[in-house]
């Protein structure tokens, strides 16, 4: 199958990967992790503007992908994928700001719940209002999100068990669309970088071994885009399931390489290069782990579901 995006596809790709550009999200994501939030505010309100809160009720799950694509590419924190793609799937409707969710397993703590203005949490299966745990925040590998345990409290009307499968399986697209833009930035950082960097007398990056080092991260790249591409088209379970596989183990090698390569300046947390090591370890995780996954698709294929 070939995919390519409409003239209006091009365009919100094009729109956000300026705004984003000029953003300085290095900065946005360092003031964030050390709890300044008013940077990634400011850029909250700026992308809810070019409408990436209102993608999950008013466009298609492409258009989500293209967005968090974006959002990978340049670590932009925050709950997107709870306030940007759950939520408003699984209510109906766009929020009005940042929110956040808890959904048992694949993702039992909500993200970032202290600077929201909505927090949600799923309990057998239904949708409820709810509120941080006292004490109960945990920082993740990744200094930018913080991870807090939520108390239940009034149940919401209106959401049905497929509505809520349906958000669940957007938020498992859209992580995997994150991934996939950290996992090319990582790739196009790396290769900038053996560019630049000599030893012996030539470029590190003109040494067979490394040129076959980065080529396998393209390669994994490549194969892991269609597959979210297509689990955007379908809405197929098994099709979410390998997408969130395929950038799953795609970024994760991405990111060994990069770290690889970049030898002991990449282990510094001072190297921008962390930001997005960092992201992909957590990002691998969220929304359920690749094992996870692996053993879901598995189920469906037995079954003759993923047909």
């Amino acid at each position: 199958m070939h995919f390519v995006h409409t003239t209006d596809q091009r365009d919100l790709a094009t729109s956000l990967e300026a705004l984003l550009a000029g953003a300085d999200t290095v900065a946005v994501a360092r003031a964030w992790a050390d709890g300044d939030l008013g940077p990634g505010l400011a850029l909250w309100r700026r992308l809810a503007d070019q409408g990436v809160s209102m993608l999950a009720t008013e466009a298609s799950a492409v258009e989500v992908v293209i967005a968090f694509e974006a959002l990978g590419r340049h670590a932009v924190p925050g709950p997107w994928v709870e306030s940007a793609a759950y939520l408003p799937r699984a209510l109906g409707r766009e929020l009005d700001g940042p929110a956040t969710v808890a959904v048992a397993p694949l993702a039992p703590r909500a993200l970032d719940a202290h600077v929201v203005e909505e927090a949600y949490l799923v309990v057998d299966g239904v949708l409820h209002r709810a509120a941080p745990a006292d004490g109960a925040t945990h920082r993740s590998v990744d200094r930018t999100r913080a991870l807090v345990d939520l108390v239940a409290g009034d149940a919401v009307d209106g959401p049905t068990d497929a509505a809520l499968a349906a958000a669940e399986r957007l938020a498992v697209l859209a992580t995997s669309a994150q991934l996939l833009g950290a996992g090319e930035r990582l790739l196009a950082d790396t290769v900038s970088y053996v560019r630049q960097r000599r030893q012996f007398g030539r470029e590190i990056g003109s040494y067979q071994a490394l040129k076959h080092a980065l080529a396998d991260v393209r390669i994994a790249l490549d194969f892991a885009r269609p597959l979210v591409d297509g689990a955007a088209l379908t809405d197929a379970p098994a099709d979410v399931h390998a997408a969130k596989i395929a950038t799953s183990d795609a970024a994760y090698l991405a990111s060994r390489t990069a770290l690889q390569l970049h030898g002991a300046i990449g282990y510094t947390q001072e190297f921008d290069l962390s930001l997005w090591l960092t992201k992909v370890r957590a990002l691998v995780g969220a929304w359920g782990t690749p094992a996870r996954h692996r053993a879901a698709l598995l189920a469906l294929l037995v079954d003759g579901r993923a047909a």
